[in-house]
């Protein structure tokens, strides 16, 4: 009981205070690769903990350690056997942890399905309305305002319309079309979709929205990152600032936005990456947070398994 007591005083801790420390972190815009995934195991040891926590505190310690086969054996005694579920600790463990379970597993279906209903249909609007430039790789649509942005999926796409070529250097084009691409090979939409489905499942809870909105911010950089190897960043800067106030569609992912002339910034005036010390210590914080959780449940039942064994063998 003390470890699911310790876990879930972590789930309330996480949840209020990690959004304060993790936003205060100066290096996040120097290396948003690593940034992302701090925000991203937050979010999972969080959910990691609470159902842990609820699992702890159904099953004994003593249980877990006597191995896997006793484990299921307990587990499923404890549903079928009512004397067993007179347990209230235990009764309201395992409700809180299927509700918990459940209540990701739905929310991440239901935006993820409703993304990739609302792509399919842009995607068929846009075989009619656009146009596939070969020089370009890339969909040009006959519009006046200065778009540029890409349509992921399973066949994914980079869109820009008239306005923005009109409007852009040839070397702008390319860079800003280079940050599309960069947002369709990291796979970034199902990056966003989590933190998504975690808001949703967990609305007012400061973690999961300020991961929502950070995670988000971050994507950028890093396709801006990768744009800026290929391209030349005042091109790249200029590109941004020409695509400021274009309204890309809520589930396509855009090269401007309202987050363009901070970005623009950064591009002009580079800080240097992150070290390696920074970057092996950054690497270790994510590792600590996603098995945290795990060890700390885990650990009551590898020691009662050894003490168990130990017993067993002395015994002989």
């Amino acid at each position: 009981m003390t470890v699911a007591i310790v876990l879930a005083l972590y789930v309330v801790f996480a949840a209020l205070t990690l959004p304060r420390l993790l936003r205060r972190a100066a290096w996040a815009d120097r290396a948003p690769r690593l940034a992302i995934a701090m925000w991203q195991a937050a979010g999972v040891s969080v959910i990691a903990s609470a159902l842990l926590s609820a699992f702890a505190a159904a099953v004994p310690a003593s249980v877990v350690g006597h191995g896997l086969a006793e484990l299921f054996e307990a587990c499923a005694a404890l549903l079928s056997d009512e004397a067993a579920l007179n347990s209230t600790s235990a009764r309201v463990a395992l409700v809180v942890g299927g509700l918990i379970l459940t209540r990701v597993a739905y929310m991440g279906a239901a935006v993820l399905l409703r993304a990739r209903r609302e792509r399919r249909r842009h995607a068929e609007a846009l075989t009619l309305l656009g146009r596939h430039d070969f020089d370009l790789d890339a969909l040009v649509v006959d519009y006046d305002e200065r778009l540029a942005y890409c349509l992921p999926g399973r066949k994914g796409h980079t869109v820009i319309t008239t306005g923005a070529l009109r409007s852009l250097a040839p070397e702008q084009v390319a860079a800003v079309l280079a940050h599309e691409r960069a947002h369709l090979r990291g796979r970034h939409h199902l990056v966003l979709a989590i933190s998504e489905a975690m808001a949703r499942a967990f609305p007012r809870v400061p973690l999961f929205e300020q991961a929502r909105r950070e995670v988000a911010r971050l994507i950028e950089l890093l396709a801006d990152d990768v744009a800026a190897r290929r391209h030349q960043r005042v091109h790249l800067a200029a590109a941004l600032v020409g695509l400021a106030t274009g309204k890309v569609p809520a589930f396509a992912l855009g090269a401007g936005g309202e987050t363009a002339l901070t970005r623009v910034r950064r591009m002009l005036h580079p800080q240097a990456p992150l070290g390696r010390r920074e970057r092996i210590t950054g690497v270790l914080a994510v590792t600590t947070l996603l098995s945290g959780p795990a060890t700390l449940a885990t650990a009551p039942g590898v020691v009662a398994f050894l003490a168990h064994h130990c017993h067993s063998f002395l015994t002989l």
